[in-house]
């Protein structure tokens, strides 16, 4: 009953069998194989965008550090919702990749930052010209850290927001392939078609054993992506590695199959819970995450079978009354089977009646 996150899933087959095939024999380094180039192409094909670079870094704060240094000098700031990933999980990582710029937080429900107060978080900076931080860029996370989905609809009117104030946006798409078809759109209405200039695409949450690509839409942008990539240590000399991951990540839709299957294992899952006594959703389960409450004495019984999975906040207690309700988030995987969902949903009811099927392949 792993649902800790979708980072303890493990590798799918595809996956090795791909980076076994790309262990024969020698190729060139630093990106220039042959493989990195079909990757490029077939990201430009999936987002219908021609003339987008494409890079690849092994982790997800690279992605997402390196591209809003591209967006963002020192002495501006960066707009965010005051949960999202880049301020709450990276250790400062944009601001120190940007060189000192700052993160100005913004609210709105679930995760999601809010057009009217981005608007006026943009209107408040700068004030006192100088003396002041300056604007510099947006970032949205889709799906968001409360599992919640941005619409197309939804991310154009953010850009929009940036886009009267001359402000560039990135997208920090940790669990794009998630946040993409539960909106059921394509990859160009998401981004670029919607207003975004970089996104972070994910695949290390999705299945992968480690890479992610940073689309930048604007091709202007890439030179000095590169120049940052190198210099920040995360330009990887034996790159067909990674390459070889998104290659087989793309191949036959594996991401969007996978991704797909993990918000099938989120609904039930969450549809489960709500259907507890006592039991309520803090969010609504639009990707593979579930926000929910329920008795203390629930969350005793699953922890002690073993489930995984983290109170959320983390401070609370599983001492105290029984019936006290305790916040938890659950993430599902690729793999996550039916049977672990049902068996984890009987022992918090209070049945011990718990088998355990393996897992797919996808």
């Amino acid at each position: 009953m792993h649902f800790a996150s979708d980072n303890t899933a493990p590798v799918p087959p595809q996956i090795l069998e791909a980076l076994i095939e790309a262990n024969h024999g020698h190729t060139m380094p630093y990106g220039n194989d042959v493989t990195t180039t079909e990757v490029r192409d077939a990201i430009r094909i999936a987002f219908e965008a021609p003339e987008a670079e494409v890079y690849l870094v092994a982790t997800g704060t690279a992605a997402n550090a390196l591209a809003l240094a591209c967006l963002c000098p020192p002495w501006a700031t960066i707009y965010c919702h005051q949960n999202a990933h880049v301020e709450e999980d990276e250790c400062g990582a944009p601001e120190f990749f940007t060189g000192g710029a700052k993160l100005t937080l913004v609210g709105g429900d679930h995760a999601k930052v809010d057009p009217d107060a981005l608007a006026r978080a943009i209107g408040f900076t700068a004030r006192a010209g100088v003396h002041n931080v300056q604007r510099g860029a947006v970032s949205i996370t889709n799906a968001t850290e409360a599992g919640a989905v941005y619409s197309p609809a939804e991310v154009a009117a953010i850009c929009a927001v940036a886009r009267k104030a001359g402000l560039p946006v990135h997208m920090d798409g940790a669990r794009f392939a998630n946040a993409l078809v539960s909106a059921g759109c394509s990859p160009a209405e998401m981004t670029w078609k919607a207003g975004v200039d970089v996104l972070s695409f994910g695949g290390t949450k999705n299945g992968l054993m480690g890479v992610e690509a940073v689309v930048l839409f604007d091709p202007a942008r890439a030179w000095e992506f590169e120049l940052r990539r190198k210099r920040g240590g995360h330009l990887f000399s034996k790159h067909r590695y990674l390459s070889a991951q998104m290659a087989a990540y793309l191949k036959d839709d594996l991401w969007r199959k996978m991704a797909t299957r993990a918000n099938a294992a989120a609904q039930r899952l969450s549809s489960g819970i709500a259907a507890l006594p006592g039991a309520t959703l803090l969010h609504p389960t639009q990707a593979n995450s579930v926000f929910a409450a329920w008795p203390r004495e629930g969350h005793r019984r699953a922890q002690k079978a073993g489930a995984q999975y983290y109170l959320w906040p983390m401070d609370q207690s599983l001492d105290g009354p029984g019936d006290q309700p305790l916040s938890a988030r659950l993430v599902c995987s690729w793999c996550t089977t039916d049977d672990e969902i049902d068996a984890f949903l009987r022992l918090v009811e209070g049945h011990s009646d718990s088998v355990i099927a393996p897992g797919p392949h996808a």
